[in-house]
This record gives structure tokens, C-alpha cells and sequence, in this order.
């Protein structure tokens, strides 16, 4: 079992960005450890509290999305479902915090389509916004948005 991690903002002095345990254990279910492994991904749930964000579920691929061994395309429905269940049954304090995906490297980094996709997410969140890749070997690379900028905090080794 993965300890819960923390990384420092890189855009805000004095905060950070804490994945508990139980995503990191949910995504840790999809390494890309084979070669018949495909993608996957989901989105991140949390909380925002003032300028730290706090990831504490991170929804599973589901059948409707579109997992190859070098692609995934989240299928937006299901995932939407969740994250309004939840938003509703903690009385509107959680929220959409980003997107995480697999890749079938040891130490990832995101693609130029990644990049592509996470400034449209941007674009249509104002707040900062989490996006984690996740290697075969377990670690993890990182990156906080500010506005259409998305920095890398850090590659965690598992």
C-alpha cells in the first residue's frame, strides 16, 4: 500500500498538492506492468482548501472509454456521474481537481496530445488543476496547471 503523497505548488509559496492513499492505490490497479496492458485513466476528486488541493478519489476506466496500448479517451459520462454523486453527497464541497492516465513507460511524461487535451481543460476551469501520469514502475509524473500552464511539480518514485 502506497503512503499518501505530498508535492509543493509550484505557482504558490506555502502550499500543496496531497494524494491520499486510495487513488494512489485505485490507479496503481492500471500500471501498464505488461505488454497487453493498455491506458488507463479517470478523473481526480478532491478538495480545495484555499490554495491546497487534496486528492482523495480518482475514478476507474470505465467499458465506454477508449483504452488502447499508446491512447486513452476518457468517455465522459460515466466519470461525470461519479464526480456529481460525490459533489453532492459531501454538500458541494468536493470537486473536479484534474485527470490522471497510465503510460507504458518507467518514468513518464506527458505526450504533446496530453498537453493538447489538459489546456482545453484549462481553458474551462479558472482554478488550478492536477494532472498525473502514471509509469509501469509506479512513479508518478505531476503537473499543476496556472491558467493555460501546466508546470511539472515533480516525478515521484514509487
Amino acid at each position: 500500500m502506497r503512503p499518501p503523497l505530498i508535492w509543493k505548488n509550484p505557482w504558490v509559496a506555502d502550499s500543496n498538492i496531497l494524494f491520499e492513499s486510495e487513488p494512489l492505490k485505485s490507479m496503481d490497479q492500471y500500471r501498464q506492468d505488461a505488454k497487453e496492458k493498455s491506458e488507463a485513466g479517470g478523473i481526480l476528486l478532491g478538495y480545495r482548501r484555499n490554495s491546497h488541493l487534496h486528492v482523495t478519489i480518482a475514478t476507474l476506466p470505465q467499458p465506454s472509454d477508449q483504452r488502447q496500448r499508446y491512447s486513452f479517451k476518457r468517455s465522459p459520462s460515466h466519470h461525470q456521474q461519479v464526480a456529481l454523486r460525490q459533489w453532492r453527497a459531501s454538500q458541494m464541497t468536493m470537486d473536479y481537481l484534474g485527470e490522471w492516465h497510465t503510460h507504458p513507460e518507467s518514468n513518464p511524461s506527458p505526450s504533446s496530445l496530453d498537453i493538447s487535451e489538459w489546456k482545453k481543460i484549462c481553458k474551462e476551469q479558472a482554478r488550478p488543476m492536477v494532472f498525473a501520469i502514471l509509469g509501469w514502475s509506479g512513479d508518478i509524473w505531476l503537473g499543476l496547471s496556472s491558467g493555460e500552464v501546466v508546470s511539472q511539480c515533480v516525478v515521484a518514485e514509487c
